[in-house]
């Protein structure tokens, strides 16, 4: 059966592993437009940690508000309240005057403005409600240079992006699965040695260069350097396992699934919970979780996020290496040169 000539040079143009690749990519976009609109279309408060500090009556009824916006846990006074917000086991804080009628809303803006401004909503309602007044004192304020609280986030996506295409880079100049161990260890060396500069790099930038995140320039580094080498070891092992396709798998775990569910824009308690459940576990979230935490509220609440990133970072490391001997030993053996006259 003969085909036109159009037919024929489409067949050579695009190859079967060509067109697979497509459907792929179509499949990651879709994905990246189902997870960002899910994620995003309509914020809404849910259980977001609350200190009330009030009768135990008080705290009942801001539980049992419509919708169950915040969860609420009862502290002594003022002072307990705003500690549970500096150590990250409360976002806000309602403080009752028992004297009076005008009760004080503990916010910290620091952890993003989405939460605070729904809590400020939150409390201001109730207090209407009950024929009292609120004022509203934020105790973790963003800085200056970092209104929103957004460049934590921004920091740790470019931090994240160059540790992917670094690794992808790595993986498409020089094939996807290392030909043996020892260039698996190579390439892991690359990346923290490029991990290392990317972290000094997007410190500089966010603490001397623009001031938007000052006077955490170590931490920072520190920071910057394993969600580094996490991305880019996790893509690497993924390179390492499925060729190719993992640069697109990397793509999906980073960017359709951690960027949304990184509590950038909208902090976890304003999204639908399955982003709201992934978020801790994926780079992207604990990232921009440690960064806020070093800056802004004295480095508490610090293991989770790190102790995320080095999972993954180590993780990645070990699979790399599993892999790439896995993938050398199943190899055929190379054939001998060629010898005239020998016997067969």
């Amino acid at each position: 059966m003969r085909h036109s000539p159009l037919a024929a040079e489409l067949r050579d143009a695009i190859t079967p592993r060509a067109f697979f690749l497509m459907v792929g990519v179509l499949l990651v976009q879709l994905g990246f437009l189902l997870s960002y609109v899910g994620a995003f279309h309509h914020p809404d408060a849910q259980r977001i940690p609350l200190a009330v500090a009030a009768p135990a009556e008080v705290a009942e009824r801001l539980d049992g508000l419509r919708g169950e916006p915040v969860e609420t846990t009862l502290v002594r006074d003022r002072g307990e309240a705003r500690e549970r917000i500096m150590n990250r086991d409360a976002q806000g804080a309602y403080v009752m005057d028992q004297q009076g009628t005008q009760d004080i809303l503990l916010i910290a803006s620091a952890a993003g403005s989405s939460v605070a401004q729904a809590i400020t909503e939150v409390g201001s309602q109730f207090a209407k409600a009950q024929q009292r007044t609120v004022r509203t004192e934020d105790v973790a304020p963003a800085n200056a240079g970092d209104r929103g609280s957004l460049s934590a986030f921004y920091l740790v996506i470019g931090w994240l992006v160059g540790g992917y295409l670094a690794a992808s880079m790595l993986g498409i100049t020089a094939g996807a699965r290392p030909a043996n161990t020892r260039r698996a260890v190579l390439r892991l060396a690359v990346m923290v040695v490029y991990a290392a500069l990317s972290g000094l790099g997007g410190a500089l930038i966010v603490d001397q260069a623009l001031g938007a995140l000052p006077g955490h320039f170590l931490a920072l580094w520190g920071i910057g350097t394993l969600v580094v080498l996490a991305a880019g070891a996790a893509t690497i092992a993924l390179q390492v396992m499925f060729g190719v396709i993992g640069i697109g798998l990397a793509i999906v775990v980073f960017v359709v699934l951690g960027n949304p569910s990184a509590g950038g824009a909208y902090q976890r308690s304003m999204i639908p919970p399955f982003w709201r459940t992934i978020g801790d576990w994926l780079p992207p979230g604990a990232g921009t979780t440690a960064v806020r935490h070093s800056v802004y509220f004295d480095g508490n609440a610090m293991a989770g996020p790190m102790w995320v990133l080095a999972v993954w970072t180590v993780a990645g490391v070990l699979l790399t290496l599993f892999f790439a001997a896995r993938h050398r030993d199943t190899e055929p053996p190379a054939l001998g040169p060629y010898h005239p006259g020998a016997s067969t």
